[in-house]
């Protein structure tokens, strides 16, 4: 859950840098998926259910990546909070899918 913006910068200094090898350029904030799940609710619909569902057998139990290396070598770690990045994302996505259609459904004077 690292904001683009933010990973796009870490790829290009791994790019441009001296290093090579694999580099973790995920966000080290750990949260459980029914966490992570209410996030998504919280932002984009309030009243959406929550399904559970068993864990599969490749599930991994740990889900917060070392980033030690990427930001020892590259002055790199991830600046966007997924609470603070989820909302951009999907208002941006709102934008892209829906800003047009109100558009045109607007008449010329700016009304609908």
């Amino acid at each position: 859950h690292t904001y683009l913006m933010v990973q796009v910068e870490g790829l290009m200094k791994l790019m441009e840098g001296d290093h090579v090898g694999p580099f973790n350029l995920g966000n080290p904030g750990e949260f459980t998926m029914l966490e992570l799940a209410k996030v998504v609710q919280d932002t984009i619909d309030p009243n959406a259910r929550i399904e559970f569902r068993a864990n599969t057998a490749d599930d991994p139990h740990k889900r917060k990546p070392d980033i030690t290396k990427a930001k020892e070598l590259l002055g790199w770690e991830p600046k966007v909070a997924l609470r603070n990045g989820l909302p951009l994302m999907v208002q941006d996505f709102r934008t892209r899918i829906f800003g047009d259609q109100k558009q045109q459904q607007q008449q010329p004077d700016g009304s609908e």
